[in-house]
């Protein structure tokens, strides 16, 4: 049986396998050496291809792990005002459903309530896409360095042990 790999910083397994993003790693590939990242702590690294459990282990298409949510937002920027609903939450954005008009590349501040005894948190957002599924914002800053979204996301990803996504590394 072949081997599992695990996070080197957080031991967890369930790792995705990303794209290539620089020459070193375009080199690395080979030599059997792919790039992974953990969907719990986002940590990239190079590990070994040859001998895992999964050799066609998924590729990861997604550079943060998608939560589906269901909290209260509003929006302002310039001279537009909104508010909706968060339906997917990554430390990277989020996507939202939202009566208010907006265009891809607008920058907002969002105003997130993660729960009812908790203060919202605030953040600057670029509109990525406009669809029918919902307006895509993109986090401008680290959200990473957002403690208190980190730990939400982290959480939630915790409590949903049934997603796919979670357990067998499958990119959402």
């Amino acid at each position: 049986m072949g081997r599992i790999l695990n996070c080197p910083q957080c031991q967890k397994d369930g790792l995705l396998r990303s794209h290539p993003q620089s020459p070193r790693e375009h080199l690395a590939s080979f030599l059997f050496v792919a790039p992974f990242r953990c969907p719990s702590c986002s940590h990239r690294f190079l590990a070994s291809r040859l001998g895992l459990h999964h050799p066609s282990h998924p590729i990861d298409r997604r550079e943060h792990l998608r939560i589906p949510v269901r909290l209260y937002l509003s929006f302002s920027g310039g001279k537009v005002c909104g508010e909706g609903t968060v339906r997917d939450l990554s430390i990277g954005g989020c996507i939202i459903n939202s009566e208010t008009h907006v265009h891809p590349d607008d920058i907002f501040y969002l105003k997130l309530s993660l729960g009812e005894d908790e203060s919202p948190f605030e953040v600057a957002a670029m509109v990525s896409s406009v669809s029918a599924r919902g307006i895509a914002f993109k986090f401008l800053r680290a959200a990473q360095e957002n403690k208190r979204l980190l730990a939400f996301v982290q959480a939630q990803a915790v409590s949903q042990p049934d997603k796919p996504s979670l357990k067998a590394g499958i990119a959402a």
